[in-house]
This record gives structure tokens, C-alpha cells and sequence, in this order.
């Protein structure tokens, strides 16, 4: 109250010194006088919101570094709630926090780079070593109020250039206009330090409190470590080791020689690119990709698949101790991607608002376990070159051979830019974290195209590479390893692109 009255005293001072008009005529039954003085300081209380508001937008956010981490303080658009999630900016995929905030103002946080160091594990998740998560809280705080400065300063800046812009259309005088300037500099400055108080104190409190960047983005399977205690002796000899899904099992394929039930169960095959990979560098690849795997439910996790119970792929790959090249195929399980296109042909359109609003949310908890996977590929003894595998666009510009199937060109660009969208989020996450990204190309042997690399409708797995697709794939992760130095394969012999 004491801040609204020093306003509405300057706003007052101000109106004495505007020029009087010849005729007064009372609003209602208020005086005159402070009529005009409560429509002033409306006036100046909506310059104050408009230059609080754009300033939360333009105020650039401040970086802060944590154990070699570099990320991005800054603050959401205003909420009309008065509590909720903050926002972390995961890959390009901007998901809430589940850490709740007061206020209608909330914490932004952006990773912009990650690197892959001996402090990662405290930084990405809260263990025993407590240093390096207890400065994340404190960087996280000093970052927030350095953000707020900035804010404040640039409201300010705002608010003068409104009153100023106000003064000059109403042609005050330069005593009058100092006075109007002022007032709306003060006003502006109160309301923001109050909603800095409230919102940002209390934002400042839980972000102190803050240990780890799973405990925001809700992400906490079992650390790596455990899987390696749980899963068994080493598994020496393998030079390079395959985890994710059924394109990396070699789906629809003729299968390994002499299978063991695991194999026959995931559809790993002969066929498949780590088998490529393996006869043109004179490697021994561990193939552990199964079919419909997920982060959770394969990679991190374990899978039932045909009434077996699959170990989680990387805490298998963590016993190859020889091991210096891990790829990793996994996303589309993730997203159910085989639903996303079931639907779209059968629907009348593939970007209605519920199949829109099903990919996003599909799409924002694998930006969160894809965190958690990248994070653990980090700790894998012997620190191994990882390569992140995206997925080929199946679809050409002939769909002819489809056209039966409910799959229209308008339908496939929609699909196209949906796997667009995953790949980017692929590519960014290994950008991010210093890791190969790899972008197979099946460019004029797509569906319907006279040499094909994918399967059609009627194979044994639609829309999974054929054979020759496995060797584009291999091609493109060859190429990459030869583009790298420091990727010659323990105990084998690294092979160019042209032995595939």
C-alpha cells in the first residue's frame, strides 16, 4: 500500500503540472482532481504491465556453467495460475518441470551443452558426490537473480520509452513530462520488485534445492553402475556393440546363423547392419537391438518378448569392456510410430488435434528418457565412441504401391515432418552431448521406387530396411566413424567406407 501511495502521490505531482483545461466537468460524483489521478495511475500501471510483460520476453537468459555444463536461466511468459511447472528446453523440445513453482513468473532453463566428463554422473544425476549437485542448485539460484536484474533494467527502459512516447503525443511541457517519466519509471520498478519477491523468492528457494537435472525433467532410471553388478561376468572380444530397435535387429531379415532363443525372439538378423559393419572392419559386433524396444522397456530396461524376460540392452553392452564403438538405433517404439502411421491411414486426416496432441506427448517423455539414455552411455567403462543412429524417410515421391493402403501424398508429408521432428530431437541430444549423429539417406530407393530400401505394405516388416537399406545404414555409420579420428576399434582392425 505504501508503494501504490508514493505512485498515486508522483502521479498527482504530475497531473498539477499538466496544462488545465478551460472547463472542468466532474466524472460522476468524484472530484475531478482525483479522477484524473486514478485514471493516471491506471495508465501508468498498464505501461508497467506491458513493460514487465515484454520485458520477461527479450531479457536475454543468463548462462551458468556446472561441472563443465553450460545451461540457460531464464523465465516463462507469464502464467495467469499462481503456481505451476517451470519449463526445461530438453533437445529443442520444451517440457514442464516437475518441480512446481508460486507465482505466475517461473523459472526457463535451456541445455545448450553438455560435455562428457569425469563430473557428469553428479551433474546429470544426484549420487553420493555431492559438490557438483549442490553447486547446480546455487548456479541455478545466481543465475535466476542475475536474469532478474537484467529484467528489471530493461522494464525500466520500456517504461520510460512508453510515458516518454505518451508525453510527446500529448505535447506536455518538460517539467510535466520528467514528472510523468518518473512516475512511470517508480511504478514500473515496484510492481516488478514485488513480483520478484513473491515469484522469483520462492522460485529462488526451490531451484537452491535443486540437485539434479533429472529431479526437474522426472527422469531417474537405475544408474548404469547397478545394471553392471546385476547382469553378469564381462563379455570380452567385441570390438563394437549395436543396442536399440527392430530397424537395428534387421526386422523381416533372414535370421542369424545357429539363433539363440534370444535372437530368434528379437528378429536379429544375418542381414542387419551390425553384421555389415562386422564383415567390413573384420569386427565381432554384439547385436543386442530387439524388436519393439523402448528406452525403458529394452535399452534401460528389461523387455518380455515372447515370453522371455530380455536384460536391459546397455547393461549387457557394459560387459563388453573392449568395446570402442556403441551405436544406438531407438525412438520409434518410443513414439509408437507404427500407430502414428496406422491411424493416419485409416484416418480421413493424419494432423487432427488429438493425433497431434498424442505425438507431442510421445514426443516429450522420450526428450526425457533419451536424456537419461545419453546420460548413461556417458559412464560406460572406456569411455567408447557412440554413434546416435536417426531413421531414414521411408517415403518417396511415387506412392504408388501404397496408394491402396489409405496413404495419401498430403498424409505422407505430414508423417515426413513427424519423423523430421524425431530425428532433430536424435541429432540435437547427441550434438549436445559430444556423440556421432548419423543420418542414413534412402533418397531415390524409397517405397515404390524400383530398387528399393525399405520393405513395402506386403513384407515380412513394412516400412523396415531390406537388405540393401542395412547396408545404406552401415555406409553411413562407416563414414562417420572414418570422419572421427580416435575410432580404430580395440583388438580390430577400423576399415574404410569402401570396404562396405
Amino acid at each position: 500500500m505504501r508503494n501504490l501511495g508514493s505512485a498515486a502521490a508522483l502521479a498527482e505531482r504530475a497531473v498539477r503540472l499538466l496544462p488545465r483545461p478551460g472547463r472542468q466537468r466532474p466524472l460522476g460524483h468524484l472530484p475531478h482532481r482525483v479522477t484524473v489521478v486514478l485514471i493516471s495511475v491506471a495508465g501508468l500501471i498498464a505501461v508497467a504491465a506491458i513493460a514487465i510483460g515484454v520485458a520477461l520476453r527479450v531479457t536475454p537468459m543468463q548462462t551458468v556453467t556446472v561441472a563443465g555444463q553450460v545451461i540457460k536461466v531464464g523465465a516463462t511468459a507469464p502464467w495467469l495460475s499462481t503456481s505451476g511447472p517451470g519449463e526445461v528446453d530438453l533437445f529443442g523440445q520444451s517440457l514442464p518441470t516437475v518441480v512446481d513453482f508460486a507465482g505466475p513468473v517461473r523459472p526457463k532453463l535451456a541445455l545448450t551443452q553438455i560435455s562428457i566428463d569425469s563430473e557428469l554422473a553428479n551433474f546429470a544425476q544426484e549420487t553420493s558426490a555431492r559438490s557438483a549437485t549442490q553447486r547446480l542448485g546455487s548456479q541455478l539460484d545466481d543465475g535466476w537473480t542475475q536474469y532478474f536484474g537484467w529484467e528489471a533494467a530493461i522494464a525500466g527502459l520500456i517504461a520510460l520509452v512508453l510515458t516518454g512516447a505518451v508525453a510527446g503525443w500529448r505535447r506536455l511541457p518538460a517539467k510535466s513530462t520528467v514528472w510523468l517519466l518518473v512516475a512511470g519509471l517508480v511504478l514500473t520498478e515496484l510492481v516488478n520488485i514485488g513480483a520478484i519477491v513473491f515469484a522469483a523468492g520462492s522460485a529462488r528457494t526451490a531451484l537452491g534445492q535443486v540437485r539434479s537435472l533429472n529431479q526437474l525433467v522426472g527422469s531417474d532410471p537405475a544408474p548404469v553402475q547397478r545394471q553392471v553388478q546385476r547382469h553378469g561376468r564381462p563379455l570380452p572380444g567385441y570390438q563394437a556393440v549395436v543396442i536399440g530397435d527392430s530397424t537395428a535387429s534387421g526386422a523381416g531379415l533372414p535370421p542369424v546363423s545357429r539363433p539363440s532363443r534370444a535372437d530368434k525372439a528379437c528378429g536379429r538378423s544375418a542381414d542387419s547392419y551390425a553384421a555389415d559393419l562386422a564383415g567390413a572392419n573384420n569386427w565381432k559386433v554384439l547385436n543386442l537391438a530387439c524388436n519393439s524396444a523402448t528406452i525403458r522397456r529394452g535399452l534401460l530396461g528389461a523387455q518380455r518378448k515372447h515370453g522371455m524376460r530380455m536384460p536391459p540392452q546397455l547393461g549387457t553392452a557394459v560387459r563388453a569392456r573392449d568395446a570402442s564403438v556403441v551405436i544406438v538405433s531407438v525412438g520409434a517404439d518410443d513414439l509408437q510410430w507404427s500407430a502414428i502411421v496406422g491411424f493416419c491411414a485409416a484416418a480421413p486426416q493424419c494432423d487432427d488435434r488429438a493425433s497431434t496432441a498424442f505425438f507431442q506427448q510421445k514426443l516429450a517423455a522420450f526428450s526425457r528418457d533419451y536424456f537419461q539414455l545419453l546420460t548413461q552411455l556417458a559412464a560406460l567403462p572406456g569411455r567408447p565412441r557412440v554413434i546416435v543412429n536417426g531413421y531414414y524417410d521411408p517415403f518417396g515421391s511415387d506412392l504408388a504401391c501404397v496408394a491402396g493402403h489409405g496413404l495419401s501424398s498430403e498424409k505422407v508429408t505430414i508423417l515426413s515432418s513427424r519423423l523430421a521432428t524425431l530425428n532433430k530431437v536424435l541429432a540435437t541430444g547427441a550434438r549436445e552431448f559430444g556423440y556421432l549423429s548419423v543420418q542414413p539417406s534412402f533418397a531415390g530407393h524409397q517405397l515404390c521406387s524400383p530398387q528399393p530400401y525399405v520393405q513395402g505394405p506386403g513384407g515380412p516388416a513394412p516400412f523396415h530396411p531390406t537388405e540393401l537399406g542395412q547396408l545404406e545404414i552401415a555406409l553411413a555409420d562407416q563414414v562417420a566413424l572414418a570422419s572421427q579420428p580416435g575410432t580404430q576399434a580395440r583388438d580390430g582392425h577400423a576399415g574404410s567406407a569402401q570396404h562396405l
